[in-house]
């Protein structure tokens, strides 16, 4: 289904699209089943919740279990868990409610969002301004985008020149927007298109570059990262990641002080030390930021 311009902006997530430093988020394990310490409700913050939200004592998170480390599911086939998970596991105890993961299509969590199905989303979303235009954004993280290639780069992938050359992304990320935009480039340079293959799930990207189907893809820095470390080398990632940018909390825009309290959570937790510990239980320390902020500000 084609999607307005703005729309379109708005869903690309699982990736990041920002100032260009590089760095951010790397990540070199599995992680573990060591479960996180409870963190006690914070009375006040806790009170700030809307009353439709705390009502039934639970928050009802979107997400897209198909992006590891960040979010997927066990080996079980069924319960969701990854770095994400964790940490709005413990901003929903701050908040004295209880996280409930719903899986979601990555397309399909903000329409769920503002059409009240879900009371939050967390899903490696990245901040950006046309995000903000229609959610409030609680930001927790902060990635790049890696590119990534078979052991030993076989096919002498150049990061900086990718014309011509077959590469996959996740459907709805900015990474489709990277692509694209260097697409173009190789084209008004006249050079070689790129063969761009877009899929539904991280998952089926990475199973597409060990299978010889690409050359190479483009991911979020974390995402990346694991994919080298979990298919013990097979995947290898080339060169720095780029485009830093915070992830963030979808949220329901301007509801009452609902964006304050997340925030409040997710900085109690930067700052008693829980977001350090699940970071880097998922080898994702990175990424850590600091401060938490609302929409960038």
């Amino acid at each position: 289904m084609a999607l307005t311009a703005l729309t379109a902006l708005v869903l690309a997530g699982c990736g990041a699209g920002g100032d260009g430093s590089g760095g951010g988020g790397s990540a070199g394990a599995t992680g573990t089943d060591a479960p996180i310490p409870a963190v006690a409700e914070d009375d006040r913050l806790a009170a700030l919740v809307p009353d439709e939200v705390k009502r039934d004592g639970t928050w009802v998170v979107g997400t897209d279990p198909t992006y590891p480390p960040n979010e997927f599911t066990a080996p079980d086939g069924t319960t969701i868990i990854g770095m994400d998970v964790d940490l709005g596991t413990a901003v929903a105890q701050k908040l004295g409610l209880t996280a409930r993961f719903e899986q979601s299509q990555f397309s399909g969590i903000i329409p769920g969002i503002t059409g009240g199905r879900y009371e939050a989303g967390i899903s490696s979303f990245t901040v950006n301004p046309e995000r903000t235009q229609v959610l409030d954004m609680v930001s927790y993280f902060s990635a790049g985008t890696s590119l990534a290639t078979r052991k030993g780069n076989p096919d002498g992938i150049d990061p900086n020149d990718l014309c011509g050359k077959a590469i996959g992304v996740q459907q709805g990320t900015v990474q489709v927007e990277d692509v694209q935009a260097r697409n173009k480039k190789c084209t008004d340079e006249g050079k070689p298109a790129i063969q761009v293959t877009e899929l539904q799930a991280q998952t089926d990207v990475t199973l597409a570059l060990n299978s010889n189907r690409i050359v190479a893809m483009l991911a979020d820095s974390p995402v990346a990262a694991y994919a080298q470390t979990t298919t013990n080398g097979a995947v290898e990632v080339v060169g720095q990641p780029y485009d830093t940018a915070p992830y963030g909390i979808a949220l329901k825009k301007n509801d009452g002080q609902y964006a304050q309290a997340v925030q409040g959570a997710v900085q109690s937790l930067i700052d008693d030390g829980t977001y350090k510990r699940i970071l880097d239980k998922w080898n994702v320390g990175n990424g850590a930021i600091p401060t938490s902020s609302v929409n960038g500000g």
